[in-house]
């Protein structure tokens, strides 16, 4: 049951080949933009009051990027001035997950603080997903995160690449790991709504679904992506707009309206309503 946002179909081999197409074509674009974000962004100046905005939306880079990903990301969720947008590059140096979540508690504080918002939305793309979880889930970010969306994040943990077990981080990313056990304890009266995207085609999910959040304390939504690589998700036009759509009003609405890579089964949370599908979603 759920809300899917497909283009027309296509033959499982031919869309893995697409995918692994834009994954190319977004790698390249990415690596002559990666030099322009690893400086930390100048952060705007202090307003006063709310002035009827939307809560601003702070943008969390994965494993060994940084803000670059987000440039038409932010442009989307940025325009017509509705809504405060940032980003928060965590050190390309930091071995612990946890201690980037309390560097991103702080930095949350900060931007309420200058945006004179009681709340924010986070965005986290892979890793920067899983940092954004564990400060809303094991540090009270609850009460300062309105809503979590996550593209292409571990949160079951993730078994691709072995031999990278050399790093830290990578180490906390694995199924086992004490931060997996920490996430998957309770989480009663968690206050976030999330918004998980996931995608068949990201290759470095492995099991594949362990891009969903599957909890039964969490409110949250899964939504999957068609035709879609993990480098691609961040930049993909559907998925940019469903994005949008998931911070702009109820979670439900998160897919309606675009074409061209994402749809979503609920967790147990919250229930969407089945259209006759086959028990496969809604398809929009």
């Amino acid at each position: 049951m759920g809300l899917t946002i497909a283009p027309l179909p296509v033959p499982r081999s031919g869309a893995a080949l697409r995918a692994a197409v834009l994954e190319a074509v977004v790698l390249a674009g990415h690596m002559l933009l990666y030099p322009s974000g690893v400086r930390e962004e100048r952060r705007a100046a202090r307003t006063s009051g709310t002035g009827g905005q939307m809560p601003p939306v702070l943008l969390l880079h994965g494993f060994t990027d940084n803000r670059s990903v987000f440039v038409l990301l932010r442009r989307a969720l940025g325009a017509g001035g509705r809504r405060r947008v940032e980003t928060y590059n965590y050190s390309p140096f930091t071995v612990d997950l946890r201690a980037t979540a309390r560097h991103l508690a702080r930095r949350v504080e900060e931007l309420c603080e200058r945006s004179g918002q009681e709340r924010v939305d986070l965005v986290g793309h892979s890793l920067g997903g899983l940092v954004g979880r564990y400060y809303v889930q094991r540090l009270g970010g609850d009460a300062r995160v309105r809503t979590l969306v996550t593209l292409g994040t571990p949160h079951g943990g993730t078994r691709v690449a072995p031999f990278m077990d050399a790093h830290p981080l990578v180490r906390q990313m694995r199924p086992d790991s004490p931060v997996m056990a920490e996430l998957r304890a309770p989480a009663p009266g968690c206050r976030t709504r999330c918004v998980a995207f996931w995608s068949a085609y990201d290759a470095l999910m492995a099991p594949t679904g362990t891009a969903r959040i599957e909890h039964p304390d969490l409110d949250a939504v899964n939504v999957e992506v068609t035709g879609i690589g993990h480098l691609a998700l961040p930049v993909h036009p559907a998925v940019i707009t469903a994005v949008r759509r998931a911070l702009d009003g109820p979670v439900r609405d998160a897919g309606a309206g675009a074409e061209g890579g994402a749809g979503a089964s609920t967790g147990p949370a919250r229930k969407l309503p089945s259209t006759g599908t086959g028990g496969e979603g809604m398809v929009v």
